[in-house]
């Protein structure tokens, strides 16, 4: 089974940079061809910073539910028709652990079913240690363009 790829969303701090905050000609030359091929590149960095994060130095957890809706609506946008779009419906979540001020985290989307007027998305948030911050679930609409 061949899948085709539409979005690629890479982070960028200890993903696409090198020890030296760069992106390497190498990484540069296969970002350019994955996007020829007609491919979306998306770069994301995860890091909370002071403004996100709650009294105790931890990751707010209204900052957590922002990331998912964001990871859940962007996917479903990539996966519309030309004539839909997207509009959120309901986003509830689970905050199991806690990431603290300096830690990066990452959101992973897995799109449940796929419905015709609906999307429903599991996004996992977790620290760089794989620590499962949040599990959150988002539903999204599809409507018809007008």
């Amino acid at each position: 089974m061949t899948i085709k790829y539409k979005l690629l969303v890479f982070d960028i701090d200890g993903t696409l940079l090198n020890d030296e905050r760069k992106i390497s000609k190498r990484t540069l030359a296969a970002l350019l061809k994955v996007q020829q091929m007609g491919v979306r590149i998306v770069l994301a960095s995860g890091r909370p910073t002071y403004g996100l994060m709650g009294n105790f130095g931890i990751l707010h957890g209204g900052a957590t539910l922002a990331l998912a809706e964001t990871v859940a609506g962007l996917g479903s946008m990539i996966i519309c028709e030309p004539d839909e779009i997207v509009v959120g419906m309901q986003v509830s979540g689970n905050h199991i652990s806690s990431a603290h001020e300096g830690d990066s985290v990452r959101a992973v989307g897995t799109i449940l079913p796929k419905g015709h007027s609906s999307h429903i998305w599991n996004v996992d948030v977790f620290t760089t240690t794989n620590k499962l911050v949040s599990s959150v679930r988002v539903v999204n609409s599809v409507i018809k363009k007008r």
